[in-house]
């Protein structure tokens, strides 16, 4: 209870107008500091601790999560005025939906009304310029939530300076699926027009041909060896005997050929089903059936990282930071493909709610003094090897 009211005094203190001067004039000075250094194109925020902020005040559990949404608008004002295009949230994870009904409905209700207050009377988007996109698997969705959410991203959809990604309901895995799901979908079906792309290199294809090649040139080899002669001690015996020895040889041939498959078979005694010219025109048949089934389909050498990212959700460049409230160090299966090498992730010690620009700003600082001492760095050496 003494928490309580000592955040209400403090929230009171704030709210008195020459405080709140006072403090929106050193903020605008921080943020136009940072505009002094590189700024990221793509920050990824993991907004945790809504919950455990809620239960620290003796409050109920949405209302957390309201708080968490304020707390997220002043965020966002601080990385459009300060120069980021991309900011991506983890709103709601496919996960949640194992919490309590009544707590997955007051979320939904929650990012029902907010998205299009923000969206439809707040001046954040439309004075930055910043569309909003719901990124997801949408058919977990109730029906009335995609409607006003739809109509959040309807509101903004001319804004091209700023891009708000709010995943919701989403898994970094079940986007990897989905990508590869959209891409099988593309490579199975004939493009529209028949146009003829150039194949890139690639290793799978090269080491096909060889392969391919050196056991086109063995069954060359087979073909042009000349078979035995027969046996000339036939010759040399009567004709009464020559009679029965090529009768008993004849069916020791017979039993021979039953007594192994076709696949037993050596070049020395080759089975007309394996002749080495029939096994080429068998080849060559299954190649031009293969062929006429799908004649136009896309080579499926041309999949790469890309093509996989076209398919997923989060469409847009790699985030340069990534940063997550609470304390907890782990990603919890957000941006499973998007996050790589160049993405620093930033795990701050406070609850989301309390997350506020004095909390973002050394996030921030760290981020640039890293980016220029990487930029020395690579200065340096180009200078030594020059």
């Amino acid at each position: 209870m003494a928490t309580l009211h000592s955040g209400s005094l403090q929230r009171w203190l704030l709210s008195l107008p020459p405080v709140e001067y006072a403090l929106q004039q050193v903020r605008e000075l921080l943020i136009g500091s940072l505009k002094c250094g590189p700024i990221p194109q793509h920050i990824a925020f993991i907004m945790d601790g809504n919950r455990r902020w809620a239960r620290t005040h003796h409050v109920e559990t949405v209302e957390g999560h309201h708080m968490g949404f304020e707390a997220l608008a002043k965020v966002l004002e601080v990385c459009y005025k300060s120069g980021v295009e991309y900011v991506t949230i983890y709103a709601f994870s496919i996960e949640n939906f194992k919490r309590s009904k009544y707590e997955v409905d007051g979320l939904m209700d929650m990012a029902k009304t907010k998205l299009v207050q923000m969206s439809q009377h707040g001046e954040l988007f439309d004075r930055y310029g910043a569309a909003v996109r719901i990124l997801g698997d949408r058919s977990l969705v109730r029906d009335d939530v995609l409607e006003q959410v739809d109509k959040a991203v309807e509101m903004t959809k001319d804004n091209g300076s700023a891009v708000l990604n709010v995943c919701f309901p989403y898994t970094g895995r079940e986007e990897i699926v989905h990508s590869i799901r959209e891409t099988v979908k593309d490579y199975s079906s004939a493009p529209p027009e028949k146009r003829k792309e150039k194949r890139p290199f690639s290793e799978t294809h090269i080491q096909r041909n060889i392969r391919k090649g050196s056991q086109l040139e063995s069954l060359a080899e087979e073909q042009e060896m000349p078979a035995e002669p027969p046996v000339a001690e036939t010759a040399s015996m009567p004709s009464s005997d020559a009679e029965n020895t090529s009768v008993s040889e004849q069916d020791l041939d017979s039993s021979s050929h039953l007594a192994h498959p076709p696949s037993s078979q050596t070049s020395l005694s080759p089975s007309p089903d394996l002749q080495p010219s029939s096994r080429l025109d068998l080849y060559a048949q299954k190649k031009s059936s293969s062929r006429s089934k799908s004649p136009h389909l896309p080579d499926p050498e041309n999949i790469s990282a890309e093509t996989l990212t076209r398919n997923t959700y989060i469409n847009c460049p790699p985030p340069e930071l990534l940063i997550r409230t609470s304390g907890v160090n782990r990603l919890s299966d957000f941006m499973l493909w998007q996050v790589h090498e160049n993405t620093e992730c930033k795990f701050i010690d406070c609850l989301w709610p309390e997350f506020n620009l004095w909390k973002f700003l050394p996030a921030l600082v760290e981020w640039q003094w890293s980016q220029k001492k990487a930029m020395n760095g690579n200065g340096g050496e180009r200078a030594k090897a020059a």
